[in-house]
């Protein structure tokens, strides 16, 4: 793991410990509020998406700095990242207070706005994913043996992540807009395990990386293991994406 981050790594680092700690203060505060945890209106959201996106950041953050591409553009891209996460995450938990929806509210000017604003915010996460992305295939990674492998596949699924993300969006906002606000609420549900089983690829494959280069396994026997938890993964993706056909 990469030891004297520049400032923007260590502003990314702290974003994403705020928004883990504030999924874990929500959580707190459904243990005392109570209410469903699923359904539109729920702080599971806040609590999911705080915790996701947190950890995601840090993730993004820690594995981009074995691509190959310039710090100057990496900063940006990463401090772009960092505030559309904040972005995201204060939309989702504003609405969550307001006990409203948050995404695919077409009911007032106000929920429309922020639900456009998700969806935009959604759709920049998908551009500054994807550059990451390409640029891990275009360069050879750096990092110990396995690692190249690792972040290739990890980006590589967290694009599946991204496609299942806005296929909800865009299914979402089309039966919203066409009057069919409560289908529109439930019409994310099967893709939700896709989503979900994907979109952490990027942070366990690199993790297991990492972790395999403190032991004393010979390179071989490591690069090994991590093709297997490769293979393991893009099997657990699989099956979430035919439950998604069988279930949408």
């Amino acid at each position: 793991m990469k030891l004297h981050a520049r400032p923007a790594e260590r502003l990314c680092h702290v974003i994403g410990a705020l928004l883990i700690l504030s999924g874990l203060v929500h959580l707190v505060v459904f243990a005392v509020d109570g209410g469903p945890w699923y359904g539109p209106v729920s702080w599971r959201k806040p609590v999911t998406f705080g915790l996701s996106f947190g950890a995601t950041l840090i993730a993004v953050t820690w594995v981009t700095s074995y691509l190959r591409i310039g710090a100057r553009l990496r900063t940006v891209l990463l401090v772009v990242f960092a505030a559309d996460c904040v972005v995201e995450v204060g939309g989702i938990t504003l609405q969550a207070w307001r006990r409203v929806p948050s995404h695919l509210d077409m009911e007032t000017p106000f929920d429309t706005a922020v639900s456009m604003m998700l969806a935009v915010g959604g759709g920049v996460l998908v551009v500054l994913l994807t550059v990451f992305a390409v640029t891990s295939f275009r360069h050879r990674p750096t990092g110990p043996t396995g690692m190249a492998l690792a972040v290739r596949s990890g980006f590589a699924i967290m694009l599946v992540a991204l496609a299942s993300g806005a296929a909800m969006i865009a299914r979402g906002v089309v039966l919203a807009r066409t009057g069919h606000q409560e289908a529109a609420y439930h019409s994310t549900a099967p893709l939700k395990p896709l989503h979900g089983v994907s979109l952490h690829a990027v942070l366990a494959l690199p993790a297991l990386a990492w972790l395999l280069s403190r032991t004393s396994w010979s390179e071989a026997v490591r690069l090994r293991v991590v093709t297997v938890a490769v293979g393991c993964y893009v099997v657990a993706v699989a099956g979430a994406g035919v439950w998604a056909v069988l279930t949408y």
